[in-house]
């Protein structure tokens, strides 16, 4: 059963104790072994996806209890980062191999998406998000190094960190759907911050990379009333469009990031200055 989750008012979470918060917001088991998870999210419609296949390939379900669709990707489109070892995608009978890091998107209309590993002890583990979609673009893959590299921070504010843009609008393109993932560098802890909003479009964080005895504290809610939920290596977390989404660690870490809503600028975020953030 796909975990549904409701969309959220500011206001909302206020009231809401840790463990509330944590059932509305985080999605705590992302990649389980041999399984298909699949949570969706009412804000902007945006599916979260993780695939394990082991000794068996795993086809892609349809989830037709709410999609209510023939096929998954009959209205929608999907982004896919292998964040484990060497799998293949098969797309309506095309292959393509993704290493670690490596993404793929595949375009409304497309009707079975099958996953397999290399090797069932090391296997691939394929992050999806997906999101509806009006008209085709073609399945495009895109390794490590054809990401658009952007470098932010520094080591004196334990920011430091590199972009890497794969679903954008001078990159792989989409109909809505934006996707990349960010490296910090040894020594920096902090993303996103000073933290922005933008009540144009959602956003996911997936987590990985992290120390399985280390965790993030990512921080949510409005610039003025903020909150935070503690996450381990491997877990995701809903961001509304009114929420601020910036995160600290106890180590370096990788993050993906994607969004979905009205336009796909990467620099349409409304900013908030630290001194402002309560």
């Amino acid at each position: 059963m796909t975990d549904l989750r409701f969309g959220s008012h500011p206001e909302d979470i206020k009231q809401l104790t840790t463990s509330a918060l944590r059932d509305r917001f985080l999605i705590s088991e992302v990649m389980k072994p041999g399984q298909v998870t699949a949570s969706y999210s009412v804000h902007d419609r945006m599916m979260v996806i993780g695939v394990v296949p082991t000794i068996k390939a795993i086809t892609l379900p349809t989830f037709e209890e709410l999609t209510k669709a023939n096929f998954f990707l009959e209205r929608r489109e999907l982004g896919i980062i292998n964040v484990g070892a060497k799998g293949t995608v098969t797309v309506d009978g095309e292959r393509f191999e993704l290493d670690n890091k490596e993404c793929l998107y595949v375009g409304r209309g497309k009707k079975e998406i099958v996953f397999s590993s290399g090797s069932p002890s090391t296997p691939a583990e394929l992050y999806v998000n997906s999101c509806p979609a009006h008209r085709e673009y073609p399945t495009t893959k895109a390794t490590f190094a054809d990401a658009n590299e952007v470098k932010l921070g520094s080591k004196e504010n334990c920011n430091e960190r590199t972009i890497y843009q794969y679903i954008h609008d001078g990159g792989i393109q989409s109909c809505q759907l934006v996707m990349g993932l960010t490296i910090l560098a040894p020594g920096s802890i902090w993303n996103t911050f000073p933290p922005h909003t933008h009540n144009r479009r959602m956003e996911v964080y997936f987590y990985f990379d992290l120390p399985e005895d280390q965790i993030v504290m990512h921080f949510m809610g409005e610039p003025q009333e903020t909150r935070h939920l503690a996450m381990s290596n491997k877990q995701a977390v809903i961001s509304p469009e009114w929420s601020i989404h910036a995160g600290a660690g106890t180590s370096n870490y990788t993050f993906i990031w994607s969004m979905a809503g009205e336009n796909k600028a990467f620099t349409d975020m409304d900013g908030h200055q630290l001194k402002s953030i309560r």
